[in-house]
């Protein structure tokens, strides 16, 4: 079923995710698909759930197509109301359009939200599409308003855990010679198999070990 907003936007979508493939997913709900654009993060952790229920946040634009002369309606899809309440402030950057942004957001948006709220540039530049004059531009743009809604010492609705302990663990990672985003990929995954582990320790030790299994 879908919810809707009170000016008619679409809202929400719970259904059965039948597949993701270059970054968009297929949802069935009664008798309709639905084709939602996802962030790469998103595309990564969806495509290991392929045949399960799903409920998405949706956010709804128009894509223009020959010059400005059509458009064509797009729905976006985000795990949380706090993903895309981040990705219609990220997307407020100049420059940054709705395809970029999606490419762009390779790591979990409590991890990206906590680089640009403690000017962490190394991290932003990570992202593909993102060198450093953007990144310098995320971070004196968003500065501010992103910490609003980062909260350093909440519990992200992904991982389920503090923000720090992930970014530290993704951090020690790298060190150890993983690339920033295949980091942050192990980490998340550890948060979802083991949501109880609130540590930056305990999280490169399950990561290790996925790494190696």
């Amino acid at each position: 079923p879908i919810s809707e907003y009170p000016y008619g936007m679409l809202a929400r979508l719970r259904g059965l995710l039948e597949s993701v493939q270059d970054g968009i997913a297929i949802i069935s709900s009664g008798d309709l698909s639905y084709e939602l654009m996802l962030t790469g993060n998103d595309a990564a952790r969806l495509g290991q759930m392929t045949g399960t229920q799903v409920e998405l946040q949706l956010l709804h634009y128009l894509e223009s197509q020959s010059n400005g002369a059509t458009y064509r309606p797009r729905l976006l899809g985000f795990s949380t109301r706090e993903d895309r309440e981040f990705f219609e402030l990220f997307t407020s950057v100049k420059g940054i359009g709705y395809r970029k942004a999606l490419r762009a957001l390779q790591l979990p948006i409590p991890t990206i939200a906590a680089a640009i709220a403690e000017k962490d540039v190394d991290t932003l530049r990570s992202l593909p599409e993102i060198g450093k004059r953007t990144a310098d531009t995320i971070v004196l743009e968003l500065h501010d308003k992103v910490e609003v809604l980062h909260d350093p010492d909440s519990a992200s609705a992904e991982t389920g855990g503090p923000t720090h302990a992930t970014r530290d663990a993704i951090n020690v990672l790298v060190q150890l010679g993983e690339p920033r985003v295949r980091a942050a990929e192990l980490v998340d995954r550890v948060r979802t198999v083991d949501p109880d582990i609130d540590t930056a320790d305990g999280l490169v030790t399950a990561a290790l070990r996925i790494k190696e299994a």
